[in-house]
């Protein structure tokens, strides 16, 4: 699928983007216009920009090279197996400040 995902338009990949983010209720409106330094969120195109390049992969040349998208994070934590494993580290939206927060105690 990356393989078409890189053939498509910047037009055709943020309309697929948008939708899909629809579909999950996220609205990316709410991210601002413009880099604000107090929260360090990101602007509305830099966001598009990395979901572009997540997909269909970074464009040089004015064409995005396709490919597979690469892992978030490969680490695991040590377990006798992947179930385990899964229960032992469970997925965290934003785990650094999780682990600061709970280090702490």
């Amino acid at each position: 699928m990356s393989d078409f995902l890189a053939i498509m338009t910047d037009e055709e990949l943020n309309t697929l983007i948008r939708a899909r983010l629809a579909l999950a209720g996220v609205n990316l409106e709410q991210l601002p216009e413009s880099p604000d330094p107090r929260t360090g969120s990101p602007t509305r195109e830099q966001a598009m920009e990395y979901l572009r390049t997540f997909l269909a992969g970074p464009k040089v040349d004015g064409r995005r090279a396709g490919g597979r998208p690469a892992a978030l994070n490969s680490w695991r934590p040590p377990a006798a197996s992947p179930e385990l494993a899964q229960q032992l580290a469970a997925p965290l939206e934003y785990p650094s400040i999780t682990e600061a927060w709970t280090d702490s105690r």
